[in-house]
């Protein structure tokens, strides 16, 4: 395309020719060559602003009739009135009217005639003018549709999966939410690519773990792949709530009259036992990832604490058994929407990943690397496949030392024992801040600098066999690096971000929305240790998983726990430390005793995925000498405030 066509294609349309010849340049399959980039060569303020609701097939809230869940759509009027039909880039959301969406906070705004004014986020004012349809899906039981929420159930699934079928002609929708106006989606093709951040994103997993045909590809951020383990890890409760009190929530007033015996099977069925019951199972979309038909673009921060990195490699690694086409981002955030973490990366990576899944472009984004990892702040690496090739599990064996209470941590069996006592008023940063200093709130071990970088990719387990005091008992395993380092500050209030006063603007505005959007800037902070992958377990489910029982003091019990997913590269100079202990203050609850806990450490280990194995481990280590004794804390980041609860 010339650079007089590119001159024309971003000025204002004067002519219906000029807007039939950009057109023909930007159809697949054009007669002048395949396209590589989409446009934005349709009018967004003209756009077709309406609303539908789609038959979902449920009555969850019991009053007799089938259950319809609101669709507002922003699509480009130009195809349509020429006979082409556009894909579509959706967002299935509970939180539209209760919560709002992305750093702003934004919420759907109505016209009098109830059509969509202002959509939350970018994707609409983005993508609507070069050449797709953006649908916002208002969940069962929130905003304008039926139904009852039921956290990742089939109500929240079936919502979302129903519009997938709409818009392929295999569900019924209507003009309003109570009359029998039939609406058809005769302006799309059916390609479907869904995408949101936290719940959205689960939906979009959820919805891909049905198999529905039509849907292309998913964009999940910061999602989760089974609300077990959001609410659990392995028995031990991570919030002092379930999900009736989320459904509570977001549900709309209206919703919550009738929707009293949802509520209820939420309660029985989720008991505060950390037992793994149907309930559960039910919301577990990785055993289901043998269904996906739909490619994943998968966005997680390293660092996020409210849905945790747990999410990312059990998912990952099921898609990838499967076969399924990946491609993830990495950040050192916590819960924060790449939007907000690598803004202009960000919005061509998007715009590229939906030209080619959803308009067929052979634009080369599935022959670049697969993972993009930031590694300090605001400076990424990418991997041509995630986990790397060459990566191999190392067995760490924990071994008392020659300071007694500070263990080492190498390739050999340990000997000896290790104690330690819970301290719910302890966390993570506390332990690590005084890893070289014996305290009886933590059994610690830690390796000499290492004279080489060494990188961890994946997803780790450490093994304990430990002998409790009382009868029950939750434990922590904890990965650290040990060594300075700035990293983004994912304990502060933007999990790793600082919202500014200034604006960029991606896309096309009108009076009633705007693309224009506060920018961030990386918040940061000076550390002497950072904790790079974590783990908790209740104790009394070493036997099954799925059930906790009480524990016999004096008793050894061995337990697995796994480890969330991580990718992170231990520098040299550096030392690498394995931390075991009790509650981890603020990010599990406690349990009912205060254990005394002795760990076997012939029996211990903990498992990691290292870029050449144990030998990459063995060459890291060779010949280094153990660090001095320190005297002073290692300040790390601080303890995150526990705001969480909401995905």
């Amino acid at each position: 395309m010339s650079t007089r066509m590119r001159f024309t294609i971003w000025r204002p349309l004067a002519t219906a020719a000029v807007t039939l010849l950009v057109a023909a340049f930007l159809t697949p399959g054009a007669a002048h060559g395949a396209p590589r980039e989409s446009r934005p060569v349709y009018s967004y303020e003209n756009a077709v602003r309406e609303a539908v609701w789609v038959d979902t097939g449920l009555d969850g809230d019991g009053d007799g009739r089938a259950d319809r869940v609101a669709v507002d759509i922003v699509r480009p009027r130009e195809p349509a009135a020429r006979g082409r039909k556009v894909p579509v880039i959706m967002d299935a959301s509970p939180y539209y009217s209760c919560c709002g969406r992305g750093n702003e906070s934004q919420r759907k705004t109505y016209d009098a005639d109830g059509d969509v004014v202002g959509m939350p986020l970018f994707y609409d004012n983005y993508f609507v003018p070069r050449g797709y349809a953006f649908v916002g899906v208002d969940l069962a039981g929130t905003n304008r549709s039926d139904g009852c929420v039921d956290v990742g159930g089939p109500s929240d699934i079936r919502s979302a999966k129903a519009v997938v079928d709409w818009l392929n002609g295999r569900a019924r929708a209507y003009t309003t939410r109570t009359g029998t106006t039939t609406a058809e989606a005769d302006w799309t093709d059916g390609r479907t690519g869904m995408i949101g951040k936290s719940w959205d994103g689960t939906i979009a997993n959820g919805v891909a773990a049905t198999g529905v045909k039509g849907l292309r590809t998913i964009v999940p951020i910061s999602a989760i792949s089974t609300w077990y383990d959001y609410y659990f890890s392995q028995g031990a409760p991570l919030y002092d709530s379930g999900p009736d009190w989320l459904s509570d929530y977001v549900e709309s007033p209206a919703a919550r009259a009738g929707c009293a015996a949802v509520q209820q099977r939420l309660v029985d069925g989720a008991p505060r036992t950390g037992d793994l019951t149907p309930l559960w199972a039910g919301r577990d979309y990785v055993k289901d990832a043998r269904k996906v038909k739909a490619s994943v673009f998968l966005v997680h921060g390293l660092q996020d604490l409210n849905v945790r990195t747990a999410h990312v490699g059990r998912w990952w690694d099921a898609l990838a058994k499967n076969g399924v086409t990946r491609k993830i981002w990495l950040s050192q955030t916590g819960h924060v929407d790449p939007f907000d973490f690598r803004r202009s990366a960000w919005v061509e990576t998007l715009h590229r990943w939906f030209d080619h899944e959803l308009l067929g472009y052979d634009n080369g984004i599935d022959r670049e690397p697969m993972a993009d990892i930031e590694r300090h702040p605001d400076q990424w690496a990418t991997s041509a496949v995630w986990p790397p090739h060459g990566t191999r599990t190392a067995t760490l064996r924990p071994s008392t030392g020659d300071r007694p209470g500070v263990g080492t941590l190498g390739l050999r069996r340990g000997t000896g024992t290790a104690a330690f006592t819970d301290d719910p008023r302890l966390s993570e940063s506390d332990w690590a801040a005084r890893i070289d200093t014996p305290t009886p709130d933590k059994a610690g071990f830690v390796t000499a600098p290492l004279r080489r970088d060494l990188r961890l990719s994946g997803s780790s387990e450490v093994t304990v066999t430990a002998t409790p005091t009382t009868a029950t008992a939750h434990l922590t395993a904890v990965l650290v690096d040990l060594g300075p380092d700035t990293v983004r500050d994912y304990a502060a209030s933007g999990e790793g971000i600082t919202t500014l006063t200034d604006r960029s603007c991606w896309g096309a505005s009108t009076a009633g929305d705007s693309a224009c959007f506060k920018n961030t800037a990386a918040k940061t902070a000076d550390v002497a240790q950072t904790v790079v992958s974590r783990g908790w377990a209740d104790l009394g489910t070493s036997a099954d998983p799925g059930h906790g029982v009480p524990l016999t003091p004096g008793r050894a019990y061995t337990l697995t726990l796994d480890l969330a997913a991580t990718d992170h590269v231990f520098p040299a100079g550096h030392r690498l430390a394995l931390i075991v202990a009790g509650t981890d203050k603020d990010l599990i609850d406690p349990p009912a005793d205060t254990p005394t806990l002795t760990l076997d450490l012939a029996r211990t280990s903990a498992r990691v995925p290292l870029a050449g194995g144990a030998d990459a481990f063995a060459r890291a280590t060779a010949g280094a000498a153990p660090a001095a004794p320190g005297s002073r804390p290692l300040d790390g980041i601080g303890t995150p405030h526990r705001t969480y609860r909401i995905p």
